[in-house]
């Protein structure tokens, strides 16, 4: 007994202490969570923020140390973090909900919902987001979880202790993946432009506390797995070179992945976009298939549409002077649209954000005949309070892009008559057309041969003073027209505002050929001796929706940025210019302008309504008779009078022209649903008919594999991996014999001293041996599949239990005779397999 004490006491001498490791494990943890705090610090930029990191990782500390202490599992762990969750979830991710006990008790509820829908409700929402709502409820969740999760893994002494740089990455990646899709201003040290410092340094910490803590881990390994070995003594000095070694290669390591991180992740990342989880949240889906709101422009001036009201703007104080409803920054050559993902994409907004210098407007807009989800908004905007009855679902549906400046709203399909909403924002000063300078990067549809003539012909200097003049110039020479002319029918309802006003026809579209046909007008006439006579070089007729874009296409011709705007105006100092009656903003008060980007990156508005006070002069010129001479018709020939023209529709002769074929529409129906059902069927069902045509593949290269040894060594593999697959329990370092009588099988025993004999032997195997020992293979095969029921067989058959036993770590250091002793004799043993 004495001895046996003794013993046990000797043994915890040898054993170092767990102090370092608990240690090192809690440093390395709260490195972890600074790193992630500052990758998170850009999504909530709040105290708030730091409150519930340092909140959360305490509890979560305070948790894994009872649950060590008392030595309880995983479950407890668990627990232990949902009551923490429940205890700090009000006080620290819905601090707004810290005002009387029931709305304690509705924080509680948001919170626990926050769990589930607050990441994706996180990326829709523009940054910071502070302590908008719950959306602080993820980073109670990761900092809460990560902590403990990281701590507790970290401390452990078996192999499960690396989990924690995983779990550590990952709360360092929240922050990462869930924050501004454009990297951190480039830092200037000295003469070295550093980008994207704030990701560098993330990453870096992130990397050298990981390789340092797992070479701190390594060394307490090895230094425990000495103390507890006999003879440690004796290998004290060769231990200490081999330390030696390994520090200065894990030295070398560090040095490179450092210099690896700095010199190639900044200058990879330089001017580029990141691409997070925000980058791909948002309206996007309802943007691209919604239409266009310039392509619908011509129906707001019909007799039935132009006096209705489409909204009201009012307020007590300062009004901004135009409303936007959309900004369409993509032309495709048939419709200008929006792209949906202009800087960042449309995001939620936070309860306010900072709106940046210019004057300060408030507007209180109601909705009247408006629908849709383009939203009215004003400047560039701060915040966004909604009122009625479906304040809090357009509150949660309302999406807005700070670089268009533009709002969608897509509760239950867009606005409805009696939404109001109160708009705080701030108008910016517009630069002077005139001084502004090109960027010269232009992307983007160039415009037809027609406007690049024109702009050549009558560009006069350079950048925005040539883009001022070049406007001008087109508005005068433009004319007013919203539609077509019809014999017999009154004059259209939106001329009664303008006296004197002689209407001339007008198509709809503003595609490049419709744009292209107006400057070709315009070119003629300038062409036409009578133009210069007469004074009169009127020539493109349209309204706003032809002449924005074809500002649009002359900026981009100078070098300028430019898209288009639809809205309203609620003042204007130019008369000539449509505006809103006290506030009402009815269909024909709606305008487009043209906004172009400076160098300085500000948008300048840009007014193109042509005038209406001089009718065009569409005449062309007179021209000669030809002087040709033409042969006169001989009396012989017979006059033939054609049919008269019947008008067809095409569609109808396409119709006509296939009855008398084979219609196989119905065949490429059933094609098609049938391909897309073997598509579903191969995503469903793939990864399983790739394990058994794995198994297959394996089991041909087995059993033919060219040397018969070689065969025989491969079939014993092939029946173990059956009894494996099979869920029989293989012992551990087991000879042949030993796996054959678990297995238990009527031919293993057989397998297993053919196999020995094939492998230890020295005498030659023959491939009619190989054959026969396949065949045995074979009918072992099946009787392991006979004691199954069919799902066992069919659990079995894509079962990876076979392919993954080799990957296991081995319990014993004996190793395998089947794997490694393969053509090799014992020593000592004469050919029996005695491990």
């Amino acid at each position: 007994m004495t001895a046996r004490r003794d013993a046990r006491s000797g043994a915890r001498r040898r054993e170092p202490s767990a102090t370092p490791r608990r240690v090192a494990g809690a440093l390395y943890t709260a490195a972890c969570v600074v790193l992630a705090a500052v990758a998170a610090w850009p999504v909530y930029a709040s105290g708030a923020f730091v409150l519930l990191v340092v909140v959360s990782a305490a509890a979560a500390a305070s948790v894994v140390a009872v649950v060590s202490w008392r030595r309880w599992g995983g479950w407890a762990l668990t627990a232990g973090l949902a009551i923490a969750f429940a205890v700090l979830s009000v006080p620290v991710a819905v601090p707004s909900r810290m005002t009387s006990l029931p709305d304690v008790l509705r924080g509680l509820g948001e919170a626990f919902a926050g769990v589930i829908v607050a990441w994706k409700d996180l990326v829709t929402v523009d940054l910071p987001v502070g302590t908008y709502r719950n959306l602080l409820v993820p980073a109670l969740v990761v900092f809460l979880v990560g902590t403990a999760l990281t701590l507790m893994f970290s401390i452990r002494a078996d192999g499960r202790a690396p989990i924690a740089v995983i779990t550590g990455m990952g709360m360092t990646g929240f922050g990462l993946f869930f924050g501004r899709a454009a990297t951190s201003a480039p830092l200037l040290v000295g003469s070295i432009e550093v980008p994207a410092p704030a990701e560098t340094a993330v990453g870096l910490g992130a990397l050298l506390t990981a390789v340092l803590w797992l070479a701190w881990r390594a060394r307490e390994e090895r230094g425990r797995a000495l103390a507890r070995a006999s003879g440690a003594a004796a290998n004290v000095g060769r231990g200490a070179s081999v330390a030696g070694r390994r520090a200065a290669l894990g030295a070398a390591m560090i040095v490179v992945a450092a210099v690896a991180t700095v010199a190639v992740v900044p200058s990879a990342a330089r001017d580029v976009d990141r691409l997070v989880l925000r980058s791909a949240a948002g309206p996007e889906r309802e943007i691209a298939e919604a239409a266009s709101p310039l392509a619908e422009y011509r129906a707001l001036f019909s007799d039935t549409r132009s006096d209705d009201v489409l909204f009201r703007v009012g307020g007590d104080g300062a009004l901004p002077e135009r409303v936007r409803i959309a900004t369409l920054d993509t032309y495709d050559g048939e419709i200008f649209r929006a792209s949906g993902d202009g800087g960042g994409g449309f995001v939620r907004l936070p309860s306010s954000r900072d709106a940046g210098e210019g004057r300060d407007v408030d507007a209180d807009i109601e909705i009247v005949d408006l629908s849709g989800l383009w939203m009215p908004t004003a400047g560039r905007l701060a915040e966004a309070t909604f009122d009625g009855d479906r304040r809090a679902l357009l509150a949660d549906r309302f999406y807005y892009s700070a670089e268009t400046q533009a709002g969608v709203q897509i509760a239950e399909g867009g606005l409805r008559a009696g939404d109001r909403y109160r708009l705080r924002a701030v108008e910016p000063s517009g630069a002077d057309l005139a001084s502004l300078s090109p960027p010269g990067d232009v992307s983007g549809l160039p415009g037809g041969d027609n406007l690049r003539r024109w702009v050549q012909e009558h560009a006069a200097g350079s950048g925005g003073a040539a883009l001022q003049g070049l406007v001008q110039l087109l508005r005068e020479r433009g004319y007013l027209s919203h539609s077509l002319a019809l014999e017999g029918a009154p004059a259209p309802a939106w001329t009664a505002d303008l006296p004197g006003y002689q209407l001339q026809p007008s198509a709809s579209g503003h595609s490049l050929a419709r744009i292209d046909r107006m400057f070709e007008r315009l070119l003629e006439r300038e062409d036409d001796p009578r133009a210069a006579a007469s004074d009169n070089f009127v020539a493109a007729v349209g309204d706003d929706e032809q002449f924005s874009v074809a500002t649009a296409l002359i900026a981009r011709e100078l070098g300028f940025p430019a898209r288009v705007v639809v809205g309203t105006r609620l003042r204007s100092s130019d008369s000539s210019l449509p505006t809103c009656e006290a506030g009402e903003c009815r269909a024909r008060d709606v305008s487009a302008w043209t906004e172009v980007q400076g160098a300085d990156g500000r948008w300048t508005p840009v007014d193109v309504t042509p005038q209406w006070a001089q009718s065009p002069s569409l005449e062309v010129t007179q021209q000669q008779d030809p002087e040709n001479v033409t042969e006169v018709r001989p009396d012989t020939v017979e006059e033939v009078v054609p049919p008269e023209p019947v008008q067809e529709d095409d569609a109808l002769d396409d119709d006509r022209s296939t009855d008398d074929g084979v219609d196989l529409t119905w065949l490429w129906a059933l094609l098609r649903i049938g391909g897309i059902a073997v598509l579903g069927l191969l995503v469903v069902l793939g990864p399983f008919l790739a394990v058994i045509v794995a198994k297959a593949l394996r089991r041909r290269g087995r059993r033919l594999a060219p040397d018969p040894r070689d065969a025989i060594a491969g079939g014993w593999d092939e029946y173990v991996d059956a009894g494996v697959d099979s869920r029989r329990v293989v012992p551990r370092a087991p000879t042949r014999r030993e796996t054959a009588a678990a297995f238990a099988t009527p031919g293993g025993l057989r397998l297993a001293d053919d196999a020995d004999r094939a492998v230890f032997s020295a005498a030659s195997v023959s491939a009619d041996e190989a054959a026969a020992f396949w065949r045995i293979v074979d009918e072992e095969r099946r009787a392991l599949r006979s004691r199954q029921s069919r799902w066992q067989r069919l659990r079995a058959a894509v079962s990876l239990r076979s392919f993954l036993r080799f990957l296991a770590p081995r319990r014993s250091r004996q190793r395998p005779p089947h794997r490694d002793e393969r053509g090799k004799r014992p020593a000592a043993h004469g050919g029996r397999d005695t491990t």
